[in-house]
């Protein structure tokens, strides 16, 4: 068993072996089929977001279970018991299920959250994140299991990107309707042309954003019914295209852009949800008018990360979709653990919505 250990900016990754792993009661080993290099890491990597390094960065994947910890197996987000053998993806984040954040609904804020591909090595858990051959799953590690049938490239977002997607609709739904819905996308990137295809799925009218024409191209092709570069005029005149002359009912801001954000209240229409899920990293501060807000009685609500069910809800969405080699082909290029340094430039320059990383044979070695 091996990892990718990043020790920080400018520091190149370290292949690690990890001889043994000894599991708890409750927890289980994955072997990790496909990850997928999520923006964050990218992020990470260049300094752009703080991490207390040394971790294995990696939150994105798809593995199946090859052991589990002595006494009661693990559940799964579903209620089943889970099973050495199954195909399964995880959740970001694991909960303690009795603080006051997870008892409001909000798990993915617990006191004491834990984060794979986010916490700094341990003895105990050196396999923390998804560059790695195999993970070591805590207790109370939200999992689901997949088909076997549907492709690694496509499964693998669910527990970052798509599950986030999830929670973003939910958060929406929850005071707009999406059936009949004009939804407003603003960035296609993995996130986005997921969102489209999502709401899209849930009987909205969807219109997308972004600067980059391929992505743009992209977005027509999982659903959009029109389609603008990033900007208030892009956002304008895709709404004006799908003839949503009073403006967007929800939107769903997923790039992080300061001025897409800001662009945003002005093209909605009265009552409408503008939900923010792209500005997970510093990126200054955004002037919003407020008598605007009021007198159109918008609602905006921020969405960082999600609850087990969406993880679900995700998982479920990838496998009914028809078009599995859309979502498959979202994935560029996949590369060996060796080949990181190749991989990791892939992902800086965008041309991929994702980047994948196959770890390569898996040998195990357990203790107690």
């Amino acid at each position: 068993m091996e990892a990718l250990v990043f020790r920080g900016e400018g520091v190149r990754f370290e292949r690690v072996a990890v001889p043994q792993v000894d599991l708890g009661p409750g927890e289980a080993l994955a072997a990790v089929e496909l990850a997928t290099i999520c923006g964050s890491d990218v992020h990470t990597v260049l300094g752009h977001r703080s991490a207390p390094a040394p971790l294995v960065l990696g939150h994105e994947q798809v593995g199946r279970i090859v052991a589990l910890g002595p006494g009661r197996a693990p559940r799964t987000v579903d209620g089943a018991e889970l099973k050495v053998g199954d195909r399964v993806v995880w959740g970001v984040a694991v909960d303690c299920g009795r603080c006051r954040y997870c008892t409001a609904g909000l798990p993915q804020k617990c006191a004491s959250l834990v984060k794979y591909g986010h916490e700094r090595i341990r003895r105990g858990w050196e396999l923390s994140g998804g560059f790695a051959s195999h993970v070591h799953l805590r207790a109370r590690t939200p999992v689901v299991v997949v088909a076997e049938e549907v492709p690694a490239a496509v499964l693998a977002p669910a527990g970052c990107a798509t599950a986030t997607v999830m929670a973003a609709l939910a958060a929406a739904s929850a005071i707009r309707p999406l059936e009949g819905a004009v939804v407003a996308v603003s960035g296609c990137g993995m996130l986005g042309l997921t969102a489209v295809a999502a709401a899209r799925a849930r009987g909205a009218t969807v219109v997308a954003s972004d600067p980059d024409p391929r992505r743009r191209a992209l977005a027509l092709g999982f659903g959009a019914s029109a389609v603008g570069d990033g900007g208030r005029e892009g956002i304008a005149s895709a709404l004006a295209a799908a003839r949503a002359r009073n403006g967007y009912t929800v939107a769903l801001e997923v790039s992080g852009a300061p001025a897409a954000v800001q662009s945003l209240p002005a093209a909605s229409d009265i009552g409408a949800v503008l939900v923010l899920v792209g500005s997970v990293f510093p990126a200054g501060t955004v002037a919003v008018d407020p008598e605007l807000v009021v007198r159109r009685m918008l609602t905006v609500r921020g969405v960082h990360n999600y609850a087990p069910q969406h993880l679900l809800e995700a998982a479920w969405f990838l496998e009914q979709q028809a078009d599995h080699a859309a979502f498959g082909a979202l994935v560029g290029a996949t590369h060996s653990l060796d080949a990181f340094d190749e991989a990791l430039d892939e992902a800086r320059t965008g041309g991929a919505a994702r980047v994948g990383l196959d770890p390569g044979p898996r040998a195990v070695t357990l203790v107690g």
